[in-house]
């Protein structure tokens, strides 16, 4: 009987183990980076919407990269998204009381993709916040659209260009 149990136990273990390793091999990421501006003039005390930014997906060719493709994806969730200021070199985010960015594509709704209520004093870097949605039909799309909503506190003396960095992770099928 304990030969039985011990065999039970250690062919568990490897299956556990098995089914981690699969899992690595089907989950990648997928990066982008976008500008957006915020301009000087920008509404103070009013969660007010910026310029929408179209992006153009590279997921298909980060599909065929990891041996998959878009009909395979079987799940995709934003990981990370991060906003550096890169213009002008002496800004920092003091001037921002909220930020939220959504994210929609033909056929599928508009959805919160990441915001940040409390924004860090005296930084240039802030981190978002994700949404726990499955993002598979944006990433999927030939292109998406991003909007930016955002509270300004304190007037911004020259307009701000800020780099968006996403990541998404992908789980897929391989071919």
């Amino acid at each position: 009987m304990k030969k039985v149990l011990f065999l039970f136990t250690a062919l568990l273990l490897i299956g556990a183990a098995a089914c981690k390793k699969v899992d690595k091999l089907l989950t990648f990421y997928v990066e982008d980076a976008q500008n957006i501006r915020i301009a000087s003039n920008f509404p103070l005390g009013v969660f007010t919407q910026l310029a929408p930014v179209t992006v153009t997906t590279n997921s298909s060719q980060s599909f065929a990269n990891n041996d998959t493709r878009a009909d395979l994806v079987k799940d995709v969730k934003l990981d990370k998204l991060t906003l550096t200021i890169t213009d002008p070199s002496s800004q920092n985010f003091d001037f921002l009381q909220s930020i939220e960015i959504r994210i929609s594509a033909d056929g599928a709704d508009e959805i919160v993709l990441a915001s940040l209520n409390s924004i860090p004093q005296g930084v240039r870097t802030i981190t978002l916040t994700p949404t726990e949605a499955k993002l598979d039909a944006y990433l999927k799309a030939s292109q998406y659209t991003l909007k930016t909503r955002a509270t300004v506190g304190r007037n911004v003396p020259q307009d701000v260009t800020v780099r968006a960095d996403s990541r998404f992770k992908v789980t897929a099928d391989p071919l």
